[in-house]
């Protein structure tokens, strides 16, 4: 069985420790106990530690040895229009397990109103929801939530937006020369979907896809179009 793995802000002369919340989330529910063998990560490298101390608000590790962890296969950037934030979270939430590497908000003219300016208010909770997530999901770094766009350029080779006006399915237009560690951006759009104003913004530099007949909602669709770029990029392994 994979041992439990934690993030820690820094590993600082092979001592690291978590505090406050953290560490009593770590002893009160998950038991853990000095002497005790876990994996840490400073959002960089892996390491095996030891539990030195386990008390309510402090835990306490010292590193043994660092762990080899396998590069990614695919290095995916998630743009998705600003929904309901409770949805907009399952999307953070999923988006983190299957391995994307930064996520970026974006107005699109059919988000509900006020909801860009709601985003920093929220970013300490979505922070926690995806730091969570990669503990569970055993990732080395959390993925990047970036500051919410207003327009569709970014600057990655392969670009694909979801579309539900698009009949090409997405798993057909993707690249057949896949390489690991390759760079792919997936725009998901809003409740609704795109306007024809946006449609023409992203025609020119996005490749249209579709993932069916069924029109899905925004957090189903990101969730389903990331597990077809992971599959064909680990096809290609």
């Amino acid at each position: 069985m994979a041992r439990r793995r934690f993030f820690v802000d820094a590993i600082q002369s092979g001592r690291a420790h978590i505090g406050g919340a953290d560490a009593h989330h770590l002893t009160r529910v998950l038991r853990v106990e000095a002497g005790q063998l876990f994996e840490i990560s400073d959002n960089r490298n892996v390491y095996l530690a030891e539990v030195d101390k386990a008390h309510k608000d402090l835990v306490s590790f010292s590193v043994r040895e660092p762990i080899a962890v396998p590069a990614p296969l695919v290095r995916t950037t998630l743009l998705v229009a600003l929904i309901r934030f409770e949805r907009f979270e399952l999307i953070l939430e999923k988006a983190t397990e299957l391995g994307v590497e930064r996520m970026i908000p974006v107005r699109a003219e059919r988000s509900e109103k006020g909801l860009q300016q709601a985003v920093e208010k929220r970013l300490p909770r979505w922070q926690r929801i995806v730091r969570e997530a990669s503990e569970q999901s055993r990732r080395v770094t959390m993925p990047q939530i970036a500051a919410p766009a207003t327009t569709f350029e970014i600057d990655i080779p392969y670009r694909y937006v979801l579309d539900e006006a698009a009949s090409t399915p997405l798993f057909s237009i993707l690249p057949s020369d896949r390489r690991a560690g390759d760079r792919v951006a997936l725009l998901v759009g809003p409740e609704g979907g795109w306007t024809g104003r946006e449609r023409e913004q992203f025609s020119a530099t996005w490749h249209s896809a579709s993932l069916g007949p069924q029109i899905l909602r925004a957090e189903t669709a990101a969730i389903a179009a990331l597990a077809v770029i992971n599959a064909a990029w680990s096809a290609a392994r």
